[in-house]
C-alpha cells in the first residue's frame, strides 16, 4: 500500500528468512540486519531487479516486544504501554545485485501512549483484534486513537516502511522519484 504511492512498478516475494535476535544482538543491529538479509535474499532470486527489504520492532524499556499471538497478552501489553512511549525501529534496505548498488536507511519513531482505561483497551481490542501487531496496535487503523503522540521523522514508518528514506534510496539507485 505504502509503495504505491511511487508509481512505479513493484512485486511482491517473502524472503521466508528466521528472524530470531542472536544472542546479545541489540534491537536496532537486528532491524538493520533483518531488513538487509530479507533483501539480500530476494536479490539473489531476481539478481537484475531493484529490491526493497524492510523490518520493524518495537522497543519497550530497552526490551524488544513481540507480537502478542492472544487476547490476554494483548491485553498486558497494552496496559503496560498506558501513559508511556514505545519506540520503533524501522529499517529499510535497498539492493540491486547486478549493479552492485546497497544502501540501508533506519527511523526511530517514538510512540506515546496517552493513559488507557480498562474498558478503552477492551473495546480495541475487540474492535481490531492486533493479535500479530508489534505493540498490539495498528496506527493505520483504529490503534491512532491509544495516542498522545507520535514523533518521527517520517509519519509512513511506523505503518512499516520510511517513504522518505526509502525514496532517497531510489533515487540514488537511479529512479526518477518524481
Amino acid at each position: 500500500m505504502l509503495l504505491q504511492r511511487f508509481g512505479i512498478p513493484f512485486a511482491c516475494q517473502s524472503p521466508e528468512i528466521d528472524e530470531t535476535a542472536r544472542n546479545g544482538e541489540s534491537p536496532d543491529t537486528l532491524v538493520e540486519r533483518l531488513a538487509a538479509w530479507k533483501a539480500e535474499i530476494v536479490s539473489l532470486k531476481y539478481p537484475q531487479a531493484v529490491v526493497i527489504g524492510s523490518d520493524q520492532i518495537a522497543v519497550f524499556n530497552g526490551q524488544m516486544i513481540g507480537k502478542p499471538g492472544s487476547h490476554q497478552l494483548a491485553r498486558e501489553q497494552l496496559e503496560a504501554f498506558s501513559g508511556q512511549v514505545i519506540e520503533f525501529l524501522t529499517a529499510v534496505s535497498v539492493q540491486h545485485l547486478e549493479s552492485g548498488f546497497s544502501d540501508q536507511h533506519t527511523d526511530c519513531t517514538r510512540v506515546t501512549f496517552r493513559a488507557l482505561q480498562d474498558e478503552e483497551i477492551e473495546r480495541y481490542l475487540e474492535k481490531e483484534k492486533p493479535y500479530d501487531c508489534a505493540g498490539a496496535f495498528k496506527a493505520e487503523s483504529l490503534g491512532i486513537t491509544l495516542f498522545e503522540c507520535i514523533s518521527s521523522e517520517d509519519p509512513t514508518a511506523l505503518v512499516g516502511l520510511p517513504l522518505i528514506g526509502t525514496a532517497a534510496m531510489l533515487r540514488r539507485a537511479g529512479f526518477e522519484l518524481p
